[in-house]
């Protein structure tokens, strides 16, 4: 079963939105850019994770 897995995705994505979206906001302009795009990496995470749970085999024919 593939869904232990999956749910540690949504958890991963969870933490990464969590602490790249307030730093984003916090860092100078030129730093900002590693957390916006950690920010953005934990979206993905957070949505493939979701998808994969609830539909395991979308990306099988």
């Amino acid at each position: 079963m593939k869904g232990p897995q999956y749910l540690l995705l949504i958890l991963a994505g969870l933490v990464a939105l969590g602490w790249g979206f307030p730093t984003a906001h916090r860092w100078p302009s030129p730093r900002n850019l590693l957390p916006s795009l950690v920010a953005l990496l934990g979206i993905v995470m957070l949505l493939l994770g979701a998808l994969l749970t609830f539909l395991p085999h979308f990306f099988q024919e």
